[in-house]
């Protein structure tokens, strides 16, 4: 059994929480960012595989206090690196650090891999090592003091899901998208637009999650090519996966003023095998209209973010309050970082919550339906 941690970006710890629990694990530990839990080989796979909000996972190794570069080595070289990783190994020490002495992270990338070495050493009794082998990426973060030495089995995020090979200017994360539409609590028999569709990430994970698809099922991952871990492993899991694709019938609708974006929203949706469900059009978000109830809206509008674009948006925030608000019975979930959304938008929202769309702080609004 492992330590396990995962990672999410700010804010979605709790989405995150709900998936972990739907999935059968139990005993979570919730911090800022990241949710720690035991968990075994069939679960690293799984995990990888199944996990739609979180952004890496990792196998902590150990965790201590450093207040010296000395304390760091001696920490990491406590570990026996030799259990997991083979003789040619290519050792990769990433790392970070916040509110420590050891502030500086290249010699502390650097001070790791000599301990790894060291470590490895012990083992296989040899002084040079080809890394000519699999990736083994070892992170070593501090905070206040403490050290965590992990192994991150994920390799390339969770949200790299393999259907996006371009995007719009301000590409929304698929984690960040699919923590929307859980947190809309959308179900499948619900119309779902997005008037700002871009390369249609919204609406894809919409999709995959209406269908039940896992989408880590078409990529690979680090861990899979790690001796200690079985391949058969990610074999199953996937096959798995296949086996819990359900046969629903919905759909979901896009809309965008760029017909360029549009094209690549299609690309995208094809490689993502939910184009029968799927549809986007070049329109307007002026000229959204339905005579269809209690439907849901779930968008990431233009923020304003550029110099000379703020009143544009303002005016769109403005004209979106009095397209919606034709819609009967509709709910309306929407990421802005303009704090005076509710203001422009003439109607407060029943909830909303922080998170970051990249660095930007931005707010969800709520709007459930009335």
């Amino acid at each position: 059994m492992y330590d396990i941690v995962v990672t999410t970006a700010f804010g979605i710890e709790s989405v995150t929480s709900r998936e972990l629990k739907n999935l059968g694990f139990e005993d979570l530990k919730v911090e800022n960012g990241k949710i720690t839990l035991k968990g075994n080989d069939e679960d690293i796979a799984r995990l990888n595989i199944f996990l739609r909000t979180g952004d890496r996972v990792y196998i902590k190794l150990k965790e201590f206090t450093a207040l010296s570069f000395e304390d760091l080595f001696q920490g990491t070289l406590s570990i026996n690196f030799g259990d997991f990783l083979p003789e040619n190994a290519k050792m990769h020490v990433i790392g970070k650090s916040i509110k420590s002495k050891l502030f500086s992270v290249s010699d502390c990338q650097a001070i790791v891999k000599k301990a790894v070495v060291e470590s490895m050493k012990k083992k296989y009794k040899k002084t040079w090592f080809s890394e000519d082998g699999p990736t083994y990426k070892i992170e070593v973060a501090l905070l206040k003091d403490v050290a965590t030495i992990s192994l991150d089995t994920s390799g390339i995020g969770l949200h790299k899901r393999g259907y996006r090979i371009e995007a719009g200017e301000a590409p929304l994360k698929e984690t960040l998208a699919a923590a929307m539409v859980l947190l809309s609590r959308w179900k499948s028999d619900r119309l779902l637009i997005d008037p700002f569709c871009g390369s249609g990430t919204i609406l894809i994970e919409a999709a995959l999650i209406g269908k039940n698809i896992a989408p880590g099922m078409n990529r690979s991952f680090d861990a899979e090519n790690w001796c200690h871990i079985d391949k058969k492993v990610w074999d199953l899991m996937r096959e798995r996966a296949r086996s819990e694709i359900n046969n629903e019938q919905f759909k979901i609708l896009g809309q965008d003023i760029d017909g360029r974006v549009l094209k690549t929203a299609r690309e995208n949706i094809k490689r993502a095998g939910v184009e029968d469900f799927v549809f986007v059009q070049k329109l307007p978000m002026e000229k959204l209209s339905t005579k269809k109830k209690n439907g849901v809206i779930i968008c990431n509008p233009p923020y304003g973010e550029r110099i000379g674009q703020i009143r544009e948006v303002e005016k769109l925030y403005k004209r979106m309050g009095e397209v919606f608000q034709n819609l009967e019975g509709w709910s309306y979930f929407i990421l802005t970082s303009h704090l005076e959304f509710e203001r422009l938008f003439g109607r407060k929202a029943d909830k909303n919550r922080k998170l970051y769309n990249g660095k930007i702080l931005c707010y969800l609004y709520q709007y459930f339906s009335q």
